[in-house]
Formats: C-alpha cells, structure tokens, sequence
C-alpha cells in the first residue's frame, strides 16, 4: 500500500559521507518501524539500521557511531547520514516499513521495500 522511493546513493571515497533518503507516499508511516537493509555483492542482505514507532533508534554493530538513522514525519521521509564510510559499505541499501511499529533485524518482519539505491565506496 505504501510505495517508499530511496534516492542519495553513489560513489565516494572511503572516509566520505551520503545521505540516503526513503520517500513514502501512499499513507504515513508515523506509527511504523523503518528500517535500512543492505546486500553486498555475493553476501546476504542485512540490517542496517531502524527507527521504530516512538523514534528509538537501533543500529547494526557495523555501523555504530558512523550512521545516523532520522525520520521527518512532515515530510514522510526516513534518512539515513552514513559518514566515516569504508569499502565494505559498498552495497545496495533499501528502506522497508513494518507496520507493527516495533524494532525488527529480521527482513521477513517487513512487508514494503523500496527500490534501492546503490552505494559504492572506492579506497
């Protein structure tokens, strides 16, 4: 029901920041959880990071102090500031909804998926 569009991906050089973006449209998603997963080339998709109903904030070890997960409900947009980036960043990120509103690793816990947009950080 809820399409998200993510948008700010790119290439930089390690040790650069992006912000990424997820764009809702089709209803709010104030009381969800949304959260950022990312699949590198021949690895698994993983969390990334997510901000729950009430705007607790949960992060991967990964990226613990270089990313920074917000959410603007005026705008219904999810970002995601990701600095201090490494090569083994380089991934395509999505953003998904949960709309049970709780914090979730899991990906089977999220019903809608943008598109992605890739991120690719060169040494």
């Amino acid at each position: 029901q809820v399409l998200l569009v993510e948008s700010g991906g790119g290439l930089v050089q390690a040790g650069g920041s992006l912000r990424l973006s997820c764009a809702a449209s089709g209803r709010t998603f104030s009381g969800d959880a949304v959260a950022w997963f990312r699949q590198a080339p021949g690895k698994e998709r993983e969390f990334v990071s997510c901000v729950d109903w009430n705007s607790l904030k949960f992060y991967a070890d990964s990226v613990k102090g270089r990313f920074t997960i917000s959410k603007d409900n005026a705008k219904n947009t999810v970002y995601l500031q990701m600095n201090s980036l490494k090569p083994e960043d380089t991934a395509v990120y999505w953003c998904a909804a949960r709309e049970g509103g709780y914090y979730s690793s899991d990906p089977k816990n999220y019903g809608n998926w943008g598109q992605g947009t890739q991120v690719i950080v060169s040494a």
